[in-house]
């Protein structure tokens, strides 16, 4: 059996709520999420707002069209089950239903699921305007909360603009739980939440996994998770049936190298490197965002990671560029002026041996970001081959 899917605006996240109960209980279309200016006008799924695309599914509730901030986009299909099952885990272990508050574009998984878990909770959610976070909306947003519970979702960059003036951090701190994930926190970042006590949830996963299922480096109940070739895979009842090519139909070509059927089970492969130690998982990095600097692969997210504990570079970007005599170096790409490079060189060589050590550090206006708040890897690394 099939149903019909509709592209909807996602500039209101009430409407994109409205309609995706319907698609929850299925007396409605599936959705296919859009920004209000879609990036993606030339797909075909992607084409027509308020109009019914192809035929899917019939246990298809949501298709995720992702940004392709680091690749091509790719069409994610969610079920019904798999999204309130997500919802369901993450509820069990924040405490329970509660009311959010949405900073987030309901056309990414993690703003989607916001408006699942207020579906789930019968709650309504408190909504920032359109457009770029801006602190100071959310914090009077936060003083719209009513419930008794009161939760939201950020991104590491929302957070800590939030952390730098006092009213953010009382803002924070009406919360009883606060998600954060998209990218890693940066430890300075961490530490400092945890010293303000703040209910922080650091989140892993993606819109194959209905977002978010592992938490604080924990599953969440009904996901596994194990380490293949280095690589982390993920099983549980929330993740993905799967990809849509750009004409409807199952993408193959997609799906094969990403979800593997193992013993019987469905397995997502995330093509990030990972340890598990005593049931925590510590993600090291992409698989695939690895340069070679002189013959040695340097793993560009695991720089990224040491460059954030030095101060003032807790938001910086680490991409590659071209190099006469290395091939490929890395490069820190950051909007605050005033940072050492030897002192950057220093603390990366330390960690992860010379070969890893920035080439330079780029300053720019305002690193280039996704509506989401997370960077737009591939624009930064515009920015430095124009600058080459």
């Amino acid at each position: 059996m099939t149903r019909s899917i509709v592209a909807v605006p996602a500039s209101d996240p009430i409407e994109v709520m409205t309609a995706l109960r319907g698609a929850l209980d299925r007396s409605g279309p599936a959705l296919l999420p859009l920004a209000a200016e879609s990036p993606h006008k030339d797909a075909p799924l992607a084409a027509h707002h308020g109009t019914e695309l192809h035929e899917v599914p019939h246990a298809t509730a949501v298709v995720i069209r992702t940004s392709g901030s680091t690749g091509e986009p790719k069409n994610v299909v969610l079920s019904c089950d798999a999204l309130l099952a997500s919802a369901s885990a993450s509820e069990s272990v924040m405490g329970g239903p509660g009311q959010w508050l949405i900073a987030l574009p309901a056309h990414y998984v993690a703003g989607l699921q916001v408006l699942v878990r207020s579906i789930a909770a019968e709650t309504t959610p408190v909504v920032l305007p359109p457009g770029r976070f801006d602190t100071a909306a959310f914090i009077e947003a936060s003083k719209q909360l009513t419930g008794d519970l009161r939760f939201t979702s950020l991104v590491p960059a929302q957070l800590m603009r939030l952390l730098e003036t006092r009213s953010g951090v009382t803002a924070l701190r009406r919360f009883d739980g606060i998600l954060i994930g998209g990218q890693a926190l940066p430890e300075p970042v961490r530490d400092r939440t945890q010293l303000l006590g703040l209910p922080i949830f650091r989140t892993y996963g993606s819109s194959e996994t209905s977002g978010g299922c592992v938490y604080n480096g924990r599953p969440l109940p009904g996901v596994e998770m194990n380490i293949v070739d280095g690589q982390v895979e993920l099983t549980g009842p929330m993740l993905a049936d799967g990809y849509l090519a750009d004409d409807g139909t199952i993408d193959h070509r997609r799906m094969e190298g990403a979800f593997v059927e193992r013993e019987g089970r469905h397995w997502y492969r995330t093509g990030d490197l990972a340890s598990i130690d005593d049931g925590v998982l510590t993600v090291l990095g992409r698989a695939d965002n690895v340069i070679v600097s002189g013959g040695i692969n340097v793993n560009l997210d695991r720089v990224e990671r040491i460059v954030h504990t030095v101060a003032g570079l807790e938001d910086a970007v680490v991409v590659g560029a071209d190099d006469d005599r290395w091939g490929q170096v890395p490069v820190v790409v950051t909007d605050v002026a005033g940072s050492r490079l030897d002192v950057v060189q220093d603390a990366v060589a330390t960690a992860l041996g010379k070969p890893a050590r920035p080439d330079r550090i780029v300053t720019v206006a305002a690193i280039p970001r996704l509506l989401s708040g997370k960077p737009d890897r591939q624009a930064v690394a515009r920015v430095i081959a124009e600058r080459a």
